[in-house]
């Protein structure tokens, strides 16, 4: 099935089946926007390339699927973006935070900055999707070999940005502006021993010269093919490493008396951490959870043993709460540990923190996500425990982080396999979309001054 529709597409690659690149020039609804014959000429221009480019996002981002990289390791993907934006005459940086590659586009006449971003990487998965261009990759992974597969869907973020570039590229002169273009590495977390993502890019100077004022960056996902959606405020929780060391002594499992029990102790500090965030926090102010996904003690089902450890994540969608939240947790393990004799290490390890969308700039870009969609319904997302680093950026300046529906339309969003499932398929319907959506976000905020 999945062949068959890829093969449609293939035969026509810009006869896409919904009406996906529409209203670029219907400019009603657009707040503030100064609505000159100049702007008008320049969004025109802006929709005749992007009309054109679609063949080639669909070449690029079928590519960058059958050949994914991992974390930090993105090479391949990173040469193919620096020689495109080179070849469009940008000033290019490679080997930002490891991979990276960030590059400006001046535009001829002035006017604000504005930061695009996507993610390179993929994920150890093996792909299970029947495409002619699955990926067949095979790589070390923190020791281990394994498949790799663009599981969470970067492959359409690159090949979405790299239209973007190519678009904005071709009205460079009348660019009231300019625009710095982010490719970014490991957003799924470094390797074992290693940094890398958003916030070593920041570290290396990725908002330097010239500093952006704000950042609009987008993510594939399950949604009906093309569907945007957005929030305002928190939008991705915070995510940070729990881990508890649960120290007892050591004893005969029949003679549980003469020794401390560190087994039972764990037991009960897992259940202890459920009432903190159901019973020790406002439920009303935000969601926190706290799972324990792992626990490993002992060798045998006589010995009670000496230790036992556990790891899990921690995710909340306030600073404040989150605060908290670590404060708590120690509280609660090291005071349940002290009652059966035993002691608890408590290790938080931060984590990607909240990603919040600005809402006075997400208010100002609704109207731009409304135009791009027509008459398909740009709709509210809800909450989602997923952690994105793109919060590192939005740390420094506005941002607003979106979400691009591409679940085929005969399969049920609720149902498909989502990110990071082997099975994870990405309808390309949905990408001209992504490239319109930038483009516009893009263009309304240098104009709308």
């Amino acid at each position: 099935m999945n062949r068959d529709r890829i093969e449609q597409s293939r035969r026509a690659p810009g006869a896409w089946r919904r009406p996906v690149a529409v209203v670029l020039l219907a400019f009603g609804g657009a707040p503030a926007l100064a609505q000159g014959p100049d702007v008008y000429a320049l969004r025109q221009a802006a929709e005749e390339r992007a009309r054109a480019v679609e063949p080639q996002v669909v070449t690029w981002r079928r590519d960058i699927h059958e050949h994914p990289e991992l974390s930090n390791r993105e090479f391949r993907t990173a040469a193919l973006v620096a020689g495109h934006l080179r070849s469009l005459g940008m000033e290019v940086r490679t080997e930002v935070a490891h991979t990276g590659v960030v590059a400006t586009l001046r535009g001829g006449r002035p006017g604000p900055v504005v930061a695009l971003r996507a993610d390179m990487d993929a994920l150890p998965v093996t792909e299970q999707v029947d495409l002619p261009f699955a990926s067949r990759e095979r790589a070390l992974y923190n020791g281990r070999e394994v498949g790799v597969m663009h599981a969470c869907g970067h492959d359409n973020h690159v090949a979405i940005l790299m239209g973007v570039a190519d678009v904005l590229a071709s009205v460079r002169a009348d660019l009231p502006g300019s625009v710095k273009f982010i490719f970014q590495p490991a957003e799924e977390g470094a390797p074992e021993g290693e940094r890398g993502g958003a916030e070593l890019m920041l570290e290396e100077g990725a908002f330097e010269n010239p500093r952006p004022e704000v950042i609009f960056g987008l993510h594939v996902g399950p949604g009906p093919v093309g569907r945007l959606s957005y929030r305002a405020g928190s939008t991705m929780a915070s995510a940070d490493w729990l881990r508890i060391l649960v120290r007892g002594r050591q004893t005969h499992g029949a003679a549980p008396w003469s020794g401390i029990d560190p087994i039972v102790v764990a037991s009960q500090i897992v259940l202890g951490l459920q009432t903190v965030a159901s019973r020790q926090l406002p439920v009303t102010l935000t969601p926190s959870i706290i799972t324990i996904g792992s626990i490993h003690g002992g060798v045998r089902g006589n010995i009670i043993p000496d230790e036992v450890e556990m790891v899990g994540t921690i995710r909340t969608f306030d600073a404040d709460v989150r605060r908290d939240l670590h404060r708590r947790i120690r509280r609660t393990a090291e005071q349940i540990a002290a009652s059966a004799g035993a002691t608890a290490e408590v290790s938080i390890t931060h984590g990607y923190p909240v990603t919040v969308n600005d809402p006075e700039l997400t208010a100002r870009m609704v109207p731009t996500l409304q135009r791009v969609a027509g008459d398909d319904p740009v709709v509210v997302q809800d909450l989602m425990t997923v952690a994105e680093d793109f919060s590192y950026f939005q740390q420094e300046v506005p941002g607003l982080f979106f979400f691009l529906g591409v679940t085929p339309e005969d399969q049920d969003p609720a149902t498909a396999p989502s990110n990071h499932s082997p099975l994870f398929f990405a309808d390309e319907q949905a990408l001209p979309v992504g490239v319109r959506a930038l483009t516009n976000l893009t263009l309304d905020y240098m104009t709308a001054r």
